[in-house]
């Protein structure tokens, strides 16, 4: 199987920031694959600073597994599994995953979202305004809603300089919002203890939220039973779940999860995470990472599966050198091309 890359780095109009740190931009991935006499495109979306994922590190596991790979007529799930096995990383995965499904809607002549049986639509999206101070999120905020027209916004929360902090740019997103009717979610992105996440919780219900995304930081999936209990909002997931694997041992503590094609490994694992938490009564939700418009169409073209979505990262580039799915009227839809419809800009 050929495999062929294409590095770039997609600086963020806005730096996002997170409970964790700053990402002012990543170095991404780009990777054509020739499946079913069809070349797919798929993307890998950088770990800030390199911390974790890298284009260095995709390009050394992608190459000689799909050098490996010489039966083309071996099925894009067993393709996936054989690549886990060998120790190739989500976001790895998650690239050549996309290309192939790609390959594969080419070679069918249909779009992804036909090929997996489901209509052209989908919740409108959120925007994410990262953590700042009051003053620049008053400035950010509405310029974003305007220029993208987005119903939905996602407030970063989990300040390491604690939860005053917190209140101060919550009130200064929710209030620049209100001329445009937004409705409200918040991701604290792991940022709060127990007891900061119980206060939270009253304070923002009494202010109109959503919904609350990760209150508690991965590895403290014990503690959330509690904050479950007592919820005030509904508790999404991110960081603690991965896989489908993850999603039973978080059924009877949250009422949703969150997932994102770079965390999964791509089109294959989403669609059966979406699976296993609805078998558990869950509720579902899509996210990003930092990625192009290669990714976010791949993600659009599933869009049809979730009760939130989340895929605005290719509206925080500064210059994204890709065209696929279109935000209409707030809502991030794949369009008619074969596969899932993205192309890139830039060759070889």
């Amino acid at each position: 199987m050929k495999i062929s890359f294409i590095r770039v780095f997609l600086k963020k109009r806005y730096p996002l920031t997170i409970s964790r740190g700053t990402s002012y931009g990543t170095e991404n991935l780009f990777v054509r694959v020739n499946y079913l006499g069809q070349t797919g495109l798929g993307e890998l979306a950088g770990t800030p600073n390199n911390i974790g994922e890298s284009c260095e590190s995709g390009i050394a596991e992608l190459e000689p597994f799909c050098a490996s790979i010489e039966d083309e007529s071996i099925g894009i799930a067993e393709i996936w599994a054989k690549a886990r096995q060998a120790g190739v990383q989500p976001r790895a995965l998650a690239a050549l995953d996309m290309a192939l499904w790609d390959a594969l809607g080419k070679a069918s002549g249909q779009p992804l979202w036909r090929l997996f049986g489901l209509r052209r639509e989908a919740v409108a999206t959120s925007i994410t305004v990262g953590i700042n101070p009051a003053e620049v999120t008053r400035e950010r905020v509405p310029e974003m809603l305007a220029r993208t027209g987005a119903k939905y916004l996602k407030v970063k929360l989990g300040s390491p300089q604690g939860l005053e902090v917190d209140k101060a740019h919550f009130m200064a997103a929710l209030e620049s919002s209100r001329p445009f009717h937004s409705i409200i979610r918040v991701d604290a992105n792991g940022g709060w203890s127990v007891a900061d996440a119980l206060h939270m919780q009253d304070w923002l219900a009494e202010r109109g939220v959503d919904y609350i995304e990760q209150p508690l930081v991965k590895g403290a999936e014990d503690a959330l039973p509690e904050l479950f209990k007592k919820r005030r909002l509904p508790i999404f997931v991110d960081e603690s779940c991965w896989f489908a694997s993850d999603v039973p041992k978080l059924a009877d503590r949250v009422d949703g999860v969150n997932l994102k094609l770079m965390k999964c490994g791509g089109l294959t694992e989403a669609l059966r995470i979406v699976a296993v938490a609805r078998a558990f009564g869950l509720k579902t939700m899509i996210g990003c990472m930092g990625e192009s418009n290669v990714a976010i169409s791949a993600g659009a073209s599933i869009g049809a599966l979730f009760d939130h979505i989340d895929l605005d990262s290719q509206l925080n580039l500064v210059d994204d050198p890709t065209t696929g799915a279109e935000l209409t009227d707030g809502v991030v839809l794949p369009n008619f091309k074969p596969g899932h419809g993205a192309e890139l800009a830039i060759s070889n």
